[in-house]
C-alpha cells in the first residue's frame, strides 16, 4: 500500500523532485538517441564503453539492452523495446508513473510513502525475477560473433 501524507514544507520533498528530474533526464536523453537494431549498444552513442560482460564473456548482463529498450519505448517502437529487454518498457512505465506522481506530490506538498511491507515484498520479488531473468539470459544467449557491435568496438580500442 502507498501512503499519502501532507508535509509542512517542500524541503521535505526534495527526493520527490530529484526522482522527477531523473525521469526527465532519462526521457530527454532517450529522445535524442536512436535505438540500435541489434537490441543493445545504444548507450555507446553517449560515449560510454561497451558492456564489460559482453566484452569479456560475449554474453549480456542483466541490464544489457535497457538503454535500447527505453529509447525504443520513448519512440513508440514497442516490439523493438521488448526485443531489446523485456523488462525495459515495464521499468520505463513504472519510472514514468512514479516520477509524475512524485512531481504531483511535490507541487501539492504531499509525501508518497512506499514503505509498506506489501510494496517492499513486491519490489523484492521484482528484483529477484529481474536478476534470475538476467542469469538465464546470460546462460542461454548465443555467443556474440565478431561482427557484433561490441566486438567491433573492442577491436577498435585494442589497436
Amino acid at each position: 500500500m502507498i501512503y499519502i501524507r501532507p508535509v509542512p514544507s517542500r524541503k521535505l520533498l526534495t527526493g520527490h523532485l530529484l526522482w522527477f528530474l531523473l525521469w526527465l533526464f532519462v526521457t530527454v536523453v532517450a529522445i535524442f538517441l536512436k535505438a540500435k537494431p541489434e537490441g543493445h549498444g545504444t548507450h555507446t552513442e553517449l560515449g560510454l564503453p561497451p558492456c564489460p560482460s559482453v566484452m569479456f564473456f560475449g554474453r549480456p548482463c542483466p541490464g544489457c539492452g535497457l538503454t535500447t529498450s527505453f529509447t525504443a519505448t520513448v519512440h513508440g517502437q514497442f516490439a523493438q523495446a521488448f526485443h531489446a529487454h523485456p523488462f525495459g518498457p515495464i521499468l520505463y512505465l513504472a519510472l514514468t508513473v512514479s516520477a509524475l506522481t512524485c512531481m504531483y506530490g511535490f507541487l501539492t506538498r504531499q509525501r508518497f510513502d512506499f514503505g509498506s511491507p506489501t510494496f517492499s515484498r513486491a519490489l523484492g520479488a521484482f528484483v529477484i525475477v529481474f536478476f534470475v531473468f538476467g542469469v538465464v539470459r546470460f546462460a542461454l544467449s548465443p555467443h556474440y560473433g565478431d561482427n557484433d557491435v561490441y566486438h567491433r568496438a573492442l577491436l577498435m580500442t585494442e589497436r
